[in-house]
């Protein structure tokens, strides 16, 4: 018999939107600081540091455009749940390059766009009515649930954008907290089972990976390692073994080895 799968983490809708506005409000406040000669550095894979400010708004605004569809009549079921979103990025990764780069040649004014962006989110997306279902490119989801989504795009870019100009961003703490356990549980249900406990400190621990489950003591087999290098890894941005080597990640144990689950996203 396979591993029971747990029962999904609750977020709270509410501190979910303060928590994407403000990490919003900290990529916006760095991207007004870019130079011309910043926005030309190269960013993540093929982009450029301009096309990666111009797709940032994107996180916020397809919540907002969600919110203009009319709200389903009855009570259907999301067709994507929270822990299936990540698995489902990977085919659209295409698509959201070009736009990235439609965006960055028709909107020149980068802090307009932010601008737009930030009244348009505030306006027309709730701190409640979690359980509304609105579109998103993987299927009809929760408000609540695409909005913890929201968290690891921004954070994901938060470390994109510092990656690439050297500038600080700030992390707003639940934001980089909502995206971290979000990471963590996919992977356990991706991987179901307590051979491995994975620790991610301050943020989530979850256990995964089938085989002699740990119930007392410490666990035979641990990884552990930072939100940040976990969300590298989670994403792809930093390989199983790199992470290793520059001792970015511990792991201890014969099944304490998680390259062939990672990464989780595209």
């Amino acid at each position: 018999m396979p591993p029971a799968k747990k029962r999904p983490r609750a977020y709270d809708v509410a501190r979910t939107r303060a928590a994407v506005l403000a990490q919003f409000t900290h990529l916006r406040d760095a991207v007004r600081t870019l130079t011309p000669e910043q926005l030309a550095l190269p960013g993540p894979g093929e982009w450029t540091v301009r096309d990666l400010a111009a797709h940032v708004p994107t996180a916020l605004e397809r919540v907002s455009r969600g919110m203009e569809q009319p709200r389903p009549v009855g009570g259907p079921k999301p067709e994507t749940s929270l822990l299936e979103w990540p698995f489902s990025t990977a085919a659209k990764a295409q698509d959201i390059a070009g736009e990235a780069r439609a965006t960055a040649a028709d909107r020149t004014d980068l802090d307009a766009l932010y601008e737009e962006t930030l009244a348009r989110f505030t306006a027309l997306v709730p701190d409640g009515d979690q359980d509304r279902l609105v579109p998103t490119r993987a299927g009809t989801m929760r408000l609540g649930d695409f909005l913890v989504t929201r968290t690891v795009e921004l954070v994901v870019h938060t470390d994109d954008l510092h990656r690439a100009t050297g500038i600080d961003v700030p992390y707003d703490r639940q934001a980089l907290a909502a995206c971290t356990r979000l990471l963590a549980d996919a992977l356990a249900d991706r991987a179901p089972g307590g051979s491995v406990e994975v620790r991610v400190p301050p943020f989530a621990v979850v256990q995964c990976i089938g085989g002699p489950k740990h119930t007392r003591g410490t666990p035979p087999n641990v990884v552990e390692t930072d939100p940040l290098t976990w969300m590298r890894l989670a994403t792809g941005r930093t390989r199983w073994a790199s992470a290793l080597d520059s001792a970015q990640v511990s792991a201890s144990g014969e099944r304490a080895d998680l390259a062939p689950l990672l990464p989780l996203m595209g």
